[in-house]
């Protein structure tokens, strides 16, 4: 059998931690391969150990049937490997071409022949049906056209071999829907492809064979033809995984969060949110559906007091907090799990233990007179860990260390230990395994159970349809239709997001 490539028994430790235990990972020439495991099962982790960027404890890759030894990425472009990161390499402001070549400039009389590298870039482009403008800037194209970049990026080093670090995880469906045409194009044009992902769905839809990884040791290999979402599931997590969250009927009772006729620009000074009015109870959890920038970034950064507003009404339990600071909106009863979990989340190079206490560090019994008392929060910090199930070598370990699912948990530990009458969720399983999206669903029900509202916003229609009691749908900065996520469809659903009008999307719910 004819390899492209070969790992075999890689080993990959770090201080408290065997990443990879002896795994094995074979990619045939012309196939899609994915590497399936839970957030910090070591999947980024061997692909890094591929591409150069750690060396293995143990363990032999060889490429074309050749061993090697990839001590850096230089040596793995070399052979014809390329990696396209979770986040991306891109420098801002500079083009598209201008990132592409970074490195590897072809240069004419001593100067850079950028119109050159633009032809080459608008070629390989067209030939792999990217669509990217080699003069455009970084700052001004979307994520998905980043990604296109970084794509470009290894094509122009002569990538035969194409590592993608999760990279649905940032896209839009329909951006979803283009990246999947184009791994078809590579794979036409003889390429090989192994994708890290937990998405079961685009693993049946893509892919030939995938290998699973369980806390860092090998399960197998198996052929995708062969196998089914709910066994990938158990192969995965090492147990059953519930896809339809179970849920008792919800109670709702007294409006928690009331918002009337709210005006909120954006970054640019242009409207955003105009004209919103919402209302969340007690004891129910409000989905909200829309594609993304419609207003949802800046709805939620106005309720959480992240941005002023322009004119309107905030009230939480009857309180106006309508442009107060964020600790004061936070004290009034408001639990927040932001959308970006780095930048408004967590402090990455505080260690994890700390990170559990932002919000009450502040308070007794973890400060007393302005001075912080260690020994109180790192015993919250590990009752939380235990509680949330996070998995990191110790509470002191810093944040930045941790696999996004495990970040993930110590949030939504830290936000649902204070108790908060509104629970703001957005995009809570972004980039979460089966395992950990189970997990998070059930403590938003539970929350909901309890009598708290829950705000859900996600960009994933089948989690606003599974979580959710009342879907409210935004566009163009407006709730435009309230329904019944059991009278409903992801096809209704997708229209009213278009700005489909609620008659024609057959409308059954009143607002």
């Amino acid at each position: 059998m004819d390899y492209v490539i070969e790992m075999l028994n890689i080993r990959k430790e770090f201080p408290g931690i065997v990443a990879n235990d002896n795994i094995t990972l074979r990619l045939k020439k012309g196939e899609i391969h994915a590497l399936l495991g839970e957030n910090g099962a070591g999947k980024s982790t061997l692909m890094n150990v591929l591409f150069g960027l750690y060396q293995p404890e143990q363990g032999e890759i060889r490429v074309n049937g050749k061993p090697v030894k990839i001590t850096n990425p230089n040596i793995a472009n070399d052979l014809g490997i390329g990696m396209v990161h979770q986040h991306f390499m891109l420098v801002d402001t500079f083009t598209v071409t201008e990132n592409i070549i970074l490195g590897k400039e072809t240069t004419a009389g001593g100067k850079i022949d950028i119109k050159k590298a633009e032809k080459e870039v608008r070629e390989i482009s067209e030939k792999y049906g990217l669509a990217v403008d080699p003069r455009a800037k970084i700052a001004d194209i979307s994520v998905g056209m980043q990604q296109r970049v970084e794509i470009l990026k290894t094509l122009y080093r002569g990538a035969e071999i194409l590592i993608f670090d999760e990279p649905t995880a940032v896209l839009t469906p329909q951006e979803i829907h283009e990246l999947i045409q184009i791994l078809k194009a590579l794979i036409s044009e003889g390429k090989s492809i192994i994708l890290i992902t937990h998405k079961l769905k685009e693993i049946m839809e893509v892919c030939d064979r995938v290998t699973v990884i369980r806390k860092g040791v090998g399960i197998g290999t198996v052929d995708v033809s062969e196998t089914n979402p709910n066994d990938l599931a158990s192969l995965m997590v090492g147990r059953e995984v519930e896809f339809k969250t179970e849920k008792i009927e919800a109670q709702p009772k007294q409006d928690v969060l009331v918002i009337h006729d709210l005006h909120v620009k954006d970054s640019r000074g242009l409207p955003a949110v105009e004209g919103l009015s919402l209302t969340v109870k007690a004891g129910e959890i409000l989905g909200i559906a829309g594609v993304d920038g419609n207003g949802q970034t800046e709805l939620l950064e106005a309720i959480t007091g992240l941005r002023k507003s322009e004119s309107g009404s905030i009230k939480l339990n009857n309180k106006e907090l309508r442009n107060q600071p964020p600790r004061k909106v936070t004290e009034s009863g408001l639990g927040h799990i932001p959308q970006d979990r780095h930048k408004h989340g967590l402090v990455l190079d505080f260690p994890i233990g700390e990170n559990m206490v932002l919000q009450t560090y502040y308070q007794q019994p973890f400060s007393k007179n302005g001075v912080l008392n260690f020994k109180e929060i790192y015993k919250k910090a590990t009752g939380l860990i235990q509680e949330y199930d996070v998995r990191t070598p110790s509470e002191f370990t810093l944040a930045r260390a941790l696999s996004g699912g495990n970040q993930q948990k110590a949030i939504i530990g830290r936000e649902i230990d204070r108790n908060p009458d509104l629970l703001i969720a957005a995009q809570p399983t972004r980039g979460l395994d089966v395992g950990a999206i189970e997990f998070i669903h059930k403590r938003l029900i539970d929350q909901r159970d309890q009598g708290k509202a829950v705000l859900l916003l996600s960009f994933e229609l089948d989690e606003i349809l599974n979580v959710s009691d009342r879907i409210a749908v935004i566009y163009e900065g407006k709730i435009v239709a309230i329904v019944d996520p059991k009278q409903t469809t992801e096809q209704e659903l997708g229209l009213l997001m278009a700005g489909s009008k609620r008659k024609e999307a057959g409308e059954k719910a009143d607002v």
